[in-house]
């Protein structure tokens, strides 16, 4: 077999094996004599997207003992929606030094929250109705911290560019029991344990708290469990616009990165790597542009045809992405103008979100 076709279906293979276990939030049976349930949502500038999110708690088919949205400083209409809905409204202090919005946000509603467990829910979440029941009987079930990837949705054109980000953040980390990762839109927990490891006050300062709380679940030899959200839980990330889409992954691209251990990094870029090389070879054989490998454009189009498939395929798992899986030439486009300028914020030191500076060492 030719050195590059070789080449190429390992590549191809490392991309099925990543994507190999992405378990699903399983349904799971809940103690009769349940605890009581708080429910935390952060919120900065979130009119839009947080009365999707309380209109479906609503209709949840576990009921929590409270609803708790804490506005963090929003120059827009978030309290008045939050509090138009029915559930208690909180803002927080003026955020001090060393700390990030969302973790003091957390930090302060957690604080005056009641309920035995906390669940953590950010505002462009979306849930289905049974999904407290699941998250909180997987969470009685397993302890420790329990957290859901919720399935991206999409709906404009420019949402489709973040094909790779949704991909590849599930390729990079374990999933399931025990999984030592954690995601920040919707996690878990019961007020011991929370307790026990700090809380958001242990992370303060952190851009991706969701990781770092992670690392004290598991100092503290407390389970740390993650799943995919898709049938249970939906967001819609950045629907503000192209520069929200490119500025929120970079913020988290830009951190995050560091945190991946380094057998499965080596194969998402090896994966990667036969993505980003077909992606230039079939235009190259095509129109004549400089090319390392075979010329032929049929051989070209047979190994694009297989990657197109595979993304295809592996994407509607993570979310909503259509059309742009035959063309994702575009999006590794993206992906690279995104990583090139989450390198250049980590030698800057930090990134601009939502009116805020945040540090990226």
């Amino acid at each position: 077999m030719d050195l590059l076709v070789l080449s190429l279906l390992v590549r191809w293979i490392l991309g099925w094996l990543l994507c190999a276990k992405l378990p699903r939030l399983p349904a799971a049976e809940l103690d009769p004599q349940a605890p009581s349930l708080s429910v935390l949502i952060p919120a900065r500038n979130e009119e839009t997207s947080l009365p999707h999110l309380l209109r479906a708690l609503q209709q949840q088919t576990l009921k929590p003992l409270e609803v708790i949205v804490i506005d963090d400083h929003s120059s827009d209409g978030t309290a008045a929606c939050a509090r138009a809905a029915g559930v208690q409204v909180l803002q927080p202090p003026p955020l001090p030094p060393g700390w990030c919005g969302k973790t003091w946000a957390l930090d302060h509603g957690s604080r005056r929250s009641g309920g035995e467990l906390l669940v953590f829910l950010d505002a462009d979440t979306e849930p289905g109705p049974q999904f407290l029941q699941r998250i909180v009987g997987v969470q009685q079930r397993l302890g420790g911290l329990v957290s859901v990837q919720p399935f991206h949705r999409t709906e404009k054109p420019y949402e489709q560019l973040s094909l790779l980000f949704n991909l590849v953040g599930l390729m990079a980390v374990p999933l399931g029991q025990q999984a030592g990762v954690a995601f920040g839109p919707a996690m878990a927990t019961s007020r011991s344990d929370y307790e026990r490891v700090g809380g958001h006050g242990a992370v303060a300062n952190k851009v991706v708290e969701d990781w770092f709380l992670a690392h004290l679940y598991e100092r503290a030899s407390l389970p740390v469990s993650a799943y995919i959200g898709e049938g249970q839980i939906a967001y819609r990330m950045y629907p503000g616009g192209l520069r929200d889409l490119v500025v929120g992954f970079d913020k988290n691209f830009a951190i995050a990165a560091g945190e991946v251990r380094w057998p499965r990094m080596l194969a998402v870029l090896l994966w990667l790597s036969g993505l980003f090389w077909i992606a230039w070879a079939l235009p190259a054989s095509l129109l004549g542009w400089p090319l390392v490998g075979n010329p032929d454009p049929l051989f070209n189009l047979l190994i694009y045809a297989a990657y197109a498939m595979q993304l295809l395929l592996l994407s509607r798992q993570v979310g909503r992405f259509s059309w742009i899986n035959l063309v994702f030439p575009l999006p590794v486009l993206f992906f690279l103008m995104v990583f090139l300028l989450a390198i250049f914020n980590l030698e800057r030191g930090s990134v601009s979100w939502k009116g805020r500076q945040f540090p990226t060492r």
